[in-house]
C-alpha cells in the first residue's frame, strides 16, 4: 500500500510533536524520582483519566476486539466487558485508599501493609516479576500488533517495524518522565478517537458494505450482532458470559483491570492532586473505556466479515504476510486498505499514537518498579536523585529491547490475552482482601503469584490444548485461591504495630480490622463499604446501559435504545445524589 504525501506529513508531524513534548518535559522530569514517576503529585483528574484511557487503547486493542467479534460475535466482548465491575470497585472503594497511602509506587504499599523481611522480599519480588517479566509480556503483545500493522500497510518485516515503532517512544518516555507521558497521552487519545471514528464512518460508506443497515442484514454479520450469547447453549454462554461475570472479574489480575487497583492505574491515582481527583480520574477512565470507545472497533470488525469472510481471503489479499502471524486479528489492519489518502495517514498516526501511549506508560511504570522498589530499595539506598533518574531512563531502553524480542515469538492478540489471564488467575481476590482483612500476610501473596504462574506454564507448555481456556482459568482460580488461603492460616500474621499503623493511615472500611483497631478508635474521615458497593452498582449500571443504548440506536432498535438510555439516566441521577450527600461513617 502506497501512502501519499499528505499521509506521511501527518505521521511525521505526530512523531515530531511527541518528541517535542518529551524534550520540553525533560528538565522538570529530571529533578527527582517523584517528578519522573509521579509528575509531582499535582495532576488533575481529567488529564489522568484521559491518560488511563489512552494507555488501554493500545495498537493491539482493535485487533483483539476484531478477533473476538469475528469468532464469537459482539457478545464475545464480555470477556473484557466484565472487568468493568473491577473498575467500578476501584473507583468507589480503592481510589481514595490508594491516594491516602501517599506511596510513590503501588509496590511501596507492601512495606506499609506488611512487616519484616517478608514484606521487603515481596516488594523486591513483585518489582522484578511485574516490572520486568509481566510488563515485558504486555509490551510484547502491543508490539505484536505493531508488527501486523506494519506487515499489512507497509510490507515491513517484524524487525523493521519494531525498530521504527520503538525508537521515538523510548526517546520521549525516557526524556519526559510521567509528565511527558501524560501530555502526549492527551494528544494521542484525541488522535486515536478521531481516527477510529472517521475510519468506521468511511468503511461503512464503502460500496461493498453499503451502509450500516445493509451491513447488519448481511448473512455473515446478522448472527454476530447480539449483545448476549445464546443461553440455550452452555458451550457458548459459559466461557463467553458466565465465567467472566461470575469468576474472572474478581479473581484474575489483568493489567489495567487489577482487582483492588494497582499497576499503572494506581500510578495515575497516586499522581492525582487529592482523593477526589483520583476518584474522578478512574471514573472517567471506565466510562470512556467501556461505554464510549468500543463501537467503532466493533463496526469495523463486523464490516471485515463482508470484505474478508475467512482467513484465506486475508492471505490472498496480502500474500507477503508470514503465515505464522495470520489470524482473525489481522482483519482490522486489512480493513484500513480501504481508506483514502489523508484519512489513511490520520488513522495510521492514530494507531501509532495508540501504540506509543501504551508502551510509554508501561516503560515508565515498569522502570518505576525496577528503580524505586528494587534498585534503590536493595542495591543503592543512598543513590542521588539524579542517579536514580538516569537508571530509570536506562531501564526504559532495556525493557523495550526485551519486549521487542518477545514480540517476535507471539502469534496473535487473543493468544497473548489468554496467557495473561491465566498467569493472573486466582490472584485477584487476595489483592482485594488485603485491604479489608488483617490476616492476609506476605506469604499469602507469594504463594498466589507462584502457584498461578506455575499453573499457567503447565497449561501452556506441559499440557497445551488439553482444556478450553475458560476451564484452565477456573482450575487456576480454585487451586491458587486454595493454596494461598491454606498458607495464610499456616503462617504467622503480620506485626500488630505495623498493622495498626496501616489501619490508622488508610482507615479501610469494613469489619476486617476490628481485631487490630476497633472502629471507634479510627479517624472520622473513613468510608462506608456498603455505600461504596452501592455506588459501584450504580456506576456499573450507568456504563453498561450507555454501552447498550449506543448499540441499540446503531442497530436501529429505538425501543430498546430508549429504555436503556432511560436506565442510564436514572443510574446517573442516583449516583450524583449519593455522591453529593454527606457520608455517614
Amino acid at each position: 500500500m502506497l501512502l501519499k504525501g499528505i499521509d506521511w506529513t501527518i505521521i511525521f508531524a505526530f512523531f515530531g510533536v511527541s518528541l517535542l513534548i518529551g524534550i520540553l518535559s525533560h528538565r522538570q522530569a529530571g529533578k527527582d524520582t517523584r517528578s519522573f514517576f509521579l509528575s509531582g503529585r499535582n495532576m488533575p483528574w481529567w488529564l489522568l483519566g484521559v491518560s488511563m484511557v489512552a494507555t488501554t487503547f493500545s495498537a493491539d486493542t482493535p485487533n483483539l476486539v476484531t478477533d473476538i467479534v469475528r469468532q464469537n460475535g459482539v457478545a464475545g466482548n464480555w470477556v473484557w466487558w466484565a472487568f468493568l465491575l473491577t473498575g467500578m470497585l476501584t473507583v468507589f472503594v480503592f481510589a481514595a485508599l490508594w491516594r491516602r497511602s501517599n506511596v510513590l509506587t503501588d509496590l511501596e504499599f507492601y512495606e506499609l501493609r506488611y512487616s519484616g523481611k517478608a514484606a521487603a522480599f515481596l516488594r523486591g519480588f513483585r518489582a522484578i516479576y511485574l516490572g520486568f517479566f509481566f510488563n515485558v509480556m504486555i509490551m510484547a503483545t502491543v508490539s505484536l500488533a505493531a508488527i501486523k500493522i506494519g506487515a499489512v500497510l507497509f510490507g515491513f518485516s517484524p524487525q523493521k517495524t519494531l525498530l521504527i515503532a520503538s525508537i521515538v517512544t523510548v526517546v520521549y518516555s525516557s526524556l519526559g518522565g510521567l509528565r511527558g507521558v501524560l501530555i502526549t497521552d492527551f494528544l494521542q487519545f484525541l488522535m486515536a478517537m478521531v481516527g477510529t471514528v472517521l475510519a468506521a464512518v468511511f468503511v461503512l460508506g464503502r460500496p461493498e458494505i453499503g451502509g450500516l443497515s445493509k451491513l447488519l442484514q448481511h448473512e455473515a454479520v446478522a448472527s454476530k450482532t447480539a449483545f448476549f450469547p445464546d443461553f440455550s447453549r452452555p458451550e457458548i454462554y459459559v466461557p463467553m458470559f458466565l465465567m467472566p461475570l461470575a469468576v474472572q472479574w474478581w479473581s484474575v489480575w489483568y493489567p489495567g483491570s487489577e482487582p483492588g487497583g494497582g499497576g499503572y492505574i494506581a500510578q495515575r491515582m497516586l499522581a492525582a492532586r487529592d482523593e477526589k481527583h483520583a476518584v474522578g480520574a478512574t471514573f472517567f477512565f471506565n466510562l470512556a473505556h467501556y461505554a464510549l470507545r468500543p463501537w467503532p472497533w466493533i463496526l469495523i470488525a463486523l464490516a471485515s466479515l463482508v470484505v474478508f469472510p475467512d482467513l484465506e481471503s486475508i492471505a490472498t489479499a496480502f500474500p507477503h504476510i508470514d503465515r505464522a502471524i495470520l489470524g482473525h486479528d489481522l482483519a482490522y489492519s486489512a480493513m484500513l486498505k480501504l481508506l483514502p489518502a489523508g484519512l489513511l495517514g490520520l488513522v495510521i498516526a492514530s494507531l501509532v499514537a495508540a501504540y506509543m501511549s501504551t508502551i510509554s506508560t508501561h516503560l515508565n511504570w515498569g522502570a518505576s518498579y525496577l528503580v524505586h522498589d528494587f534498585y534503590r530499595r536493595f542495591l543503592a539506598p543512598d543513590a542521588s536523585e539524579r542517579h536514580l533518574v538516569m537508571v530509570g531512563r536506562l531501564s526504559t531502553v532495556i525493557l523495550m529491547l526485551v519486549a521487542a524480542l518477545l514480540a517476535l515469538w507471539l502469534e496473535n492478540a487473543l493468544q497473548a490475552f489468554h496467557i495473561l489471564l491465566q498467569i493472573g488467575a486466582g490472584t485477584g481476590l487476595i489483592f482485594i482482601l488485603r485491604w479489608f482483612w488483617w490476616r492476609v500476610n506476605p506469604w499469602s501473596e507469594v504463594t498466589a503469584m507462584t502457584v498461578s504462574f506455575l499453573i499457567a506454564i503447565g497449561f501452556e507448555f506441559v499440557f497445551p490444548g488439553k482444556l478450553a481456556s475458560h476451564w484452565q482459568m477456573l482450575i487456576g482460580v480454585v487451586l491458587t485461591t486454595t493454596a494461598w488461603m491454606v498458607v495464610t492460616f499456616l503462617t504467622k500474621p503480620g506485626d500488630e504495630k505495623v498493622l495498626s499503623a496501616f489501619c490508622h493511615t488508610i482507615n479501610p472500611p469494613g469489619p476486617g480490622w476490628e481485631k487490630i483497631v476497633p472502629r471507634e478508635q479510627r479517624p472520622a474521615s473513613g468510608s462506608s463499604l456498603p455505600r461504596g458497593i452501592l455506588l459501584m452498582f450504580l456506576g456499573t449500571c450507568l456504563i453498561y446501559m450507555t454501552l447498550f443504548s449506543t448499540g441499540y440506536w446503531l442497530y436501529g432498535n429505538v425501543l430498546l435504545g430508549s429504555i436503556t438510555l432511560v436506565l442510564a439516566c436514572a443510574s446517573a441521577t442516583a449516583l450524583f445524589i449519593l455522591i453529593k450527600r454527606p457520608e455517614r461513617v
